[in-house]
C-alpha cells in the first residue's frame, strides 16, 4: 500500500485548519500559563523606556527562560497537557473547535502514547528546519507535517453532527 496516497473516505486537515487551531491553543495556554509566570517573577524584570528599547534584543529575550519555574510553566506542563490531550482526546481544544483530531495512519485508530511523544518531539524538527515542517501540510497528500510523517499520525476533519429527529416515546395514557 502506497502510505503516502490519500486514503478514501478521510478527509485531511490541511493547513489553515491546522493553523487556526494551534492559535485557539496557543491563546488557551496564554490565558493560563502567562497569569501565573507573571505572578511567580512580579516585579524581578525592569521596565526600559520604550524609545531606548531594541526590538531584537526584548523579542529573543522573551524565548529565554527566566527561570526552573518559568520553564515548568511555560514549557513542561503545556507539553504534558498537548499530550495528554492527544492521548485521551486524541486532539486539543483547538482542533476539537474545529473538527479534526489525530489518528494513526495506517490504522485510522488514535495515535498511541509513544506516537504522541514523538509527534510532540517532531514539533521540534518542523520548527528547527525553519518551520518548513509545517509548510509541508500544505502540499502533503495526506496533509502530513515533519512531525506527522516520523510519529505516523495523521489528521482528518471529522464528520458535523447533524440533527435527526427521532420518533416520540410511545406514550400511553
Amino acid at each position: 500500500m502506497n502510505t503516502n496516497a490519500p486514503q478514501p473516505g478521510l478527509e485531511y486537515a490541511g493547513f489553515w485548519i491546522r493553523f487556526w487551531a494551534f492559535i485557539v491553543d496557543s491563546i488557551l495556554v496564554a490565558i493560563i500559563v502567562e497569569p501565573i509566570v507573571a505572578s511567580i517573577y512580579k516585579g524581578s524584570q525592569n521596565v526600559a523606556d520604550p524609545m531606548s528599547v531594541d526590538m531584537a534584543n526584548l523579542i529573543l529575550d522573551s524565548f529565554k527562560p527566566q527561570g526552573g519555574l518559568d520553564v515548568l510553566f511555560s514549557w513542561v506542563l503545556p507539553a504534558i497537557a498537548i499530550v495528554l490531550f492527544w492521548v485521551y482526546r486524541a486532539a486539543t481544544p483547538g482542533k476539537m473547535l474545529l473538527r479534526a483530531k489525530i489518528l494513526d495512519a495506517e490504522t485510522g485508530q488514535p495515535p498511541s502514547v509513544p506516537q504522541c511523544i514523538g509527534r510532540y518531539l517532531g514539533y521540534y524538527v518542523s520548527i528547527f528546519t525553519l518551520f518548513l515542517g509545517f509548510l509541508w501540510i500544505a502540499f502533503d497528500p495526506r496533509k502530513q507535517g515533519f512531525h506527522d510523517k516520523l510519529a505516523g499520525t495523521v489528521v482528518v476533519r471529522t464528520p458535523r453532527k447533524t440533527f435527526t429527529p427521532t420518533q416520540p416515546p410511545n406514550r400511553t395514557t
